[in-house]
């Protein structure tokens, strides 16, 4: 029952935002227009194009928002009511999530505008400045160590995702920072070992097959390696 009635409330929604549309004034396009933080490591991008709204968000990019009216706005990428709000002592406007009428009492979440200094770091990886998205998922480790932006095999795939591509130094640093993220892995060094081995650079690559044997002394492509490399 309370399915029908929020998709009865969504469709009415809709039917009555059929031909609204708003006119922005340039201080408010200024104002609402850049990135704003959607969680840890990914963003809101606000943009317009002759006097419309866009938005770009998780690959995405050209998201066109539905207008209510106020400053408010229906998503469906995102499923999702916001408006366009300056909180209380602000001089900033954030993207805050409207709640559904049947759930009036659940907390606004909002999206802070980002400074154009600070990046997320799924950004800095995008555009392979390693070492600063690094600090960005050293720091969402700290907060949370099970957090889904730092799992070990999502950057061991993305890693060997460049290998393939035979773009070596890209996956070396993406392996760098899963090292950094998994001290205590042997599989980290493994994989920058083999990153190190086929950029041919066999000292790096022996040095980090030693330290995966250090964590796992029957890793059998670290144990041929080493042996090797010792032979010479």
């Amino acid at each position: 029952m309370k399915f029908k009635h929020a998709f009865y409330t969504l469709f009415l929604m809709l039917m009555l935002a059929c031909g609204k549309s708003a006119n922005y004034t340039p201080e408010f396009i200024n104002e609402i227009t850049g990135r704003y933080l959607f969680n840890a490591n990914e963003e809101i991008e606000v943009y317009f194009e002759n006097s419309e709204l866009f938005l770009k968000w998780r690959g995405a990019e050209k998201i066109e928002p539905l207008y209510l009216g106020e400053n408010t706005y229906f998503i469906k990428e995102m499923n999702k009511k916001i408006e366009f709000l300056k909180p209380e002592g602000s001089t900033t406007y954030t993207i805050t999530e409207v709640p559904d009428e049947d759930t009036p009492e659940v907390k606004r979440v909002r999206y802070n505008k980002l400074p154009d200094s600070v990046q997320v770091p799924s950004t800095y990886l995008k555009n392979k400045e390693y070492d600063k998205a690094l600090e960005g998922y050293l720091a969402i480790q700290k907060e949370d160590s099970t957090s889904v932006f730092i799992e070990e095999h999502v950057f061991n795939r993305a890693g060997y995702n460049k290998l393939n591509e035979k773009k070596y130094e890209d996956a070396i640093g993406l392996f760098k920072i899963n090292v950094a993220l998994y001290p205590e892995s042997d599989n980290v060094y493994d994989s920058l070992a083999d990153a190190y081995a086929r950029n041919g650079d066999s000292l790096e690559a022996y040095q980090n097959y030693k330290k995966a044997l250090q964590y796992n002394t029957g890793n059998k492509r670290a144990k041929r390696f080493v042996t090797a490399y010792d032979k010479k």
